[in-house]
């Protein structure tokens, strides 16, 4: 079986680079870049020679590939390059992400749309878009996978380079957790843990949110409905 292979989108330098180099003595590395090759070719040498040291004999040891991670027909290329020249795909890192640096609590200086959409293109939909692209192939694997979203400490307070910044992150994180989908045999386990032995049905929501707003005297209110499971 050939040695376990291991993509890190955005790798040519920072913490790509350094995610890459982390994972070179235990996976054969894919380094992806967008517009600087040297750096790549760098940080390839430098995976290449942890393999050699650690005695990994399959080849090739490390592949480089360039792409552009807002793109989606590119991310499909990727993948598919990395199966042809790896044969096999085991771990992803969805590292690549974007901002544009202005002043948080001002409100004018966040209310650029063309960085919102290159936020939330690159910081949201690139690690949706990968995770497709690379799904049936880690699946395909005895031992499943990994797939891993870098997100930021912006995501989990407001603050950082700028409010699209720090929302996008936020939804990547909430993506992260969509994605690792709950299969049937989680979804009833979670029922037998109910005291009503049931899940929430949508109507029971529905007819929640239609009494609360018929309410003229609710405000500030935090309602749970989970037939029981938090008490």
């Amino acid at each position: 079986m050939p040695a376990k292979v291991a993509l890190v989108t955005g790798s040519s330098a920072g913490l790509g680079a350094a995610i890459a180099k982390a994972l070179s003595r235990d996976y054969r590395i894919v380094v992806n870049y967008h517009s600087d090759l040297s750096k790549a070719q760098k940080v390839v040498e430098e995976c290449t020679r942890a393999l050699e040291e650690d005695g990994t004999s399959m080849t090739p040891r490390s592949h480089i590939v360039k792409a552009d991670i807002s793109v989606r027909s590119d991310i499909i290329k990727l993948v598919e390059e990395v199966m042809t020249v790896m044969g096999r795909l085991d771990v992803v890192v969805s590292n690549v992400g974007w901002t544009r640096i202005v002043k948080f609590s001002d409100l004018e200086q966040n209310m650029n749309d063309e960085d919102w959409d290159r936020c939330f293109s690159l910081n949201v939909k690139s690690h949706l878009w990968l995770f497709h692209a690379a799904r049936p192939y880690v699946q395909a694997n005895s031992d499943g996978g990994s797939f891993l979203v870098v997100a930021s400490l912006a995501g989990v307070v407001p603050a950082g380079s700028s409010i699209p910044y720090s929302v996008s992150k936020a939804a990547a994180i909430h993506l992260s957790k969509c994605l690792a989908s709950f299969p049937e045999q989680v979804v009833e386990s979670m029922r037998d843990k109910t005291i009503l032995k049931r899940v929430v049905d949508l109507d029971d929501v529905a007819n929640l949110a239609k009494t609360v707003v018929l309410n003229g005297s609710l405000t500030g209110q935090n309602f749970t409905i989970d037939c029981g499971i938090a008490l």
